[in-house]
């Protein structure tokens, strides 16, 4: 058996055809040293979901290179791959022409080369070649791994005949294409159901008569944020919440997952101390999250970015004004009083003018029962609705190894 077999049955497992043949990337592709003189041609993006498109078509928020004259050209049927993330399966074959960042690794096809680009896009963003470039990447933590141009070029790879590789990426073509096209269909279920969701909890919270936020208030435990410097943890110190510890729709946080402050610190700001059925709310840029205290976080702070709603029981549900801040009603009325703001940011006076819809208590107890089950109902949708995107993409990337293997026979399936 070749070395360069066995380089690449560790991660395939033999299955690839008897009459393939084996070879080195070397042998298939060269490395393209070519630069562009002054940036003009089409920047290209390199990721590991999409392969290689143009960068406008992307909404990338990080700040591009002011001068792109140097970056590296690239030609279609060319292997671009990003050296820093290859281990994730940043490359793919260009099917146009472009430049990319000079850190980048750029490699064209040989002359008469067999190599169709289709399939080899398809190989080497297989999930089996991908744990090859990952296994063979150089550096000390896996998120700073480098692929290097001469350990690609040295990696074995199969080389089916060039007819045999033109009809395997046809055929994925075909089939990838269907898979993508359900998974969008499952997609835009998932945007209405969710948009289903936001109008169901809008349309049962509207029609009632108004009140302020600060009017439903404990008048001995007054709204309030909390410690402003929490200092360093402290092993058996006050635990306290922020905002990143708010996650669910009124679900309290895990008291074992909390931060802690020294008992000094705490004990200036007596003012915010939680009890059992607190209500708690993010202000400041993470602004929006409920969360209803448990009692095992009695005697909890907080900091200054959340704030304490302490509710008066013979006025208000809790579970019924959780449902109020999150409506619709009230993200409308936040983006309203914030707008033109430079920085946005809910502030603790805000939320107290916040109106919130006032029926009677038990019709409260009502409506928040009625949104809990059809809520619940729809997020098991959304949920069954992930799990099938999920197992399709599986799908999807199992295709794509057999195929590229030799073990489907695309004769036979098509």
């Amino acid at each position: 058996m070749t070395q360069s077999r066995f380089d690449l049955e560790q991660a395939w497992a033999g299955n690839v055809p008897s009459h393939w043949r084996w070879s080195r990337n070397k042998e298939l592709l060269a490395e393209s040293l070519s630069v562009s003189l002054d940036g003009s041609e089409e920047l290209l993006s390199v990721s590991h979901l999409t392969g290689i498109t143009p960068k406008s078509e992307k909404n990338v928020t990080m700040t591009a290179a002011e001068n792109l004259d140097g970056y590296r050209l690239v030609d279609p049927g060319d292997l671009v791959i990003n050296t820093m993330w290859a281990w994730m399966g940043a490359l793919g074959v260009s099917k146009q022409a472009g430049i990319v960042s000079p850190a980048y690794g750029v490699y064209s096809p040989r002359p008469n080369a067999p190599f169709n680009p289709g399939f080899y896009d398809y190989l080497y963003r297989s999930n089996p070649y991908v744990m090859e470039m990952t296994r063979l990447s150089r550096g000390i933590w896996s998120s700073r791994l480098r692929l290097y141009p001469d350990v690609f070029l040295s990696m074995a790879i199969p080389v089916p005949p060039l007819e045999e590789q033109r009809a395997i990426a046809d055929y994925l073509d075909r089939e990838t294409a269907r898979i993508d096209t359900l998974i969008e269909e499952q997609q835009r279920l998932i945007e209405m159901l969710r948009d289903r969701r936001v109008a169901t909890v809008a349309e049962v919270l509207d029609g009632y008569e108004q009140t302020q936020v600060r009017r439903l208030v404990d008048h001995d435990r007054p709204m309030t944020y909390g410690i402003l410097q929490c200092g360093e943890p402290v092993e058996g110190g006050v635990v306290y919440i922020g905002p990143s510890d708010i996650q669910g729709e009124g679900l309290s946080p895990d008291r074992d997952a909390l931060r802690t402050t020294a008992p000094e610190i705490a004990s200036a700001y007596k003012r915010s101390v939680l009890k059992g059925g607190d209500v708690v709310v993010s202000i400041g840029p993470a602004y929006g999250k409920v969360a209803v205290v448990s009692d095992d976080l009695a005697g909890a702070n907080l900091t200054q970015d959340t704030v304490r709603v302490a509710l008066r029981p013979d006025l208000v549900d809790t579970r019924f004004f959780v449902w109020a801040l999150l409506s619709r009603q009230t993200a409308e009325y936040w983006d309203y009083q914030i707008m033109g703001a430079t920085f946005r940011r809910l502030n603790l006076g805000t939320l107290a003018r916040t109106p919130v819809p006032l029926p009677a208590v038990h019709e409260q107890r009502r409506i928040a029962a009625y949104l809990d089950e059809q809520t619940a109902k729809i997020d098991t949708l959304i949920a069954e609705t992930e799990r099938f995107i999920e197992l399709s993409r599986e799908r999807r990337s199992a295709l794509i190894t057999a195929a590229v293997t030799g073990q489907i026979d695309v004769r036979e399936a098509a």
